[in-house]
């Protein structure tokens, strides 16, 4: 199994999640420093996703979604690097963090919603019978 292809797709997942928890926590230093851990990762995430759709993988779903994440997580940290010093964090961050979160787990919702294709069963045709092929000609002629 190659965990290199899930550690992309889960790293900036994991550090926005950690970065939404110590904004959360008032640790807002470390927040920042993970917000900005982030965007390499999202953007490396998102890069793959979008090289995976170009070469004709069905990963069209992951490049849009790992491109809005990525977009929400640099605008996170903008909005956390511009904040004043000692202040309450921005709102516009948090919310673009927990936006992101959602844009990151919307393939995984899709997966688990999608319908699953049963096959159906058909009925085995019997093979005719040399004396029924010649009567259903006649009757088309």
């Amino acid at each position: 199994m190659n965990l290199l292809g899930v550690g992309s797709r889960l790293l900036p997942l994991v550090l926005a999640t950690a970065a939404l928890a110590a904004g959360a926590g008032d640790l807002g230093g470390l927040a920042l420093w993970l917000g900005l851990l982030t965007v390499p990762a999202a953007a490396a995430a998102a890069f793959v996703a979008a090289s995976d759709a170009l070469v004709g993988r069905p990963a069209r779903l992951r490049a849009v979604t790992s491109g809005v994440a990525l977009a929400l997580v640099v605008l996170a940290s903008a909005a956390r690097e511009n904040a004043p010093t000692g202040a309450d964090p921005s709102p516009l961050a948090t919310w673009a963090l927990v936006l992101a979160l959602l844009a990151y787990v919307a393939p995984l919702v899709v997966w688990v919603l999608e319908p699953v294709g049963v096959p159906r069963r058909t009925r085995r045709q019997r093979r005719l019978r040399p004396a029924e092929v010649d009567e259903l000609l006649s009757r088309a002629a």
